[in-house]
């Protein structure tokens, strides 16, 4: 376990986090390696195994937090408004997906890796801030959407989150892929994280 106290010991899991959060902006998941997190931060590489043990824990914990922003954005819906009609609701939570990129690119990653090389404590601190998007995904449709009964929620919940995997890569498309798919002739219809949100929103809305 690290020494010191609770502060030093956040603010230096603090400045691991930050120093991923850095690199993955220009690098990707599989490039990234615990030497250059600690090339980032302000002490030495090894004294990042006293805070997490894999590259992979620090990433959980990267994206614990982005499901945490997440969360923050799903209950300024629900406190910030009394009704929201189904196209009003779409649109919000649309637009609270596309401030949230770094969120969809960590879902379109191999999670069964990150999570398989992951502390069981780290885990399961990553999936209560996932399960309280789950949460408050559930009560944005108690308050807006009365007509959904337990089931219909569920269904909704158990399509809407799936679906978030495939956002990131349908809608960030760099230009060797995008050649790639004029080469082979495939015709696609490139759309935006909101537009792809939205209209997946509607028709689970109906």
């Amino acid at each position: 376990m690290p020494k010191g106290s609770p502060e030093r010991t956040a603010a230096r899991k603090e400045e691991i986090i930050r120093a991923c959060e850095k690199l993955y902006r220009t690098m990707s998941f599989r490039e990234i390696t615990l030497k250059d997190i600690g090339n980032e931060t302000s002490f030495s590489r090894p004294t990042i195994y006293n805070y997490f043990q894999t590259k992979e824990e620090i990433f959980l914990a990267l994206f614990a937090e982005e499901y945490d922003r997440w969360n923050e954005d799903l209950e300024e819906i629900i406190t910030g408004h009394d009704k929201l009609t189904h196209a009003e609701l779409a649109g919000l939570i649309a637009r609270s997906l596309e401030k949230r990129e770094q969120l969809l690119k960590l879902i379109a990653m191999n999670n069964f890796d990150m999570e398989a090389n992951s502390r069981e404590e780290m885990l399961t601190a990553f999936k209560r801030s996932y399960g309280q998007s789950l949460a408050g995904v559930d009560r944005i449709l108690i308050k807006f959407c009365p007509e959904m009964d337990a089931a219909a929620r569920q269904n909704f919940i158990y399509v809407f989150f799936p679906f978030m995997f495939g956002i990131y890569p349908y809608t960030t498309v760099t230009e060797k892929p995008r050649n790639a798919m004029q080469e082979a002739g495939v015709s696609f219809v490139y759309q935006s994280v909101y537009e792809l949100t939205y209209s997946c929103l509607m028709r689970l809305l109906g």
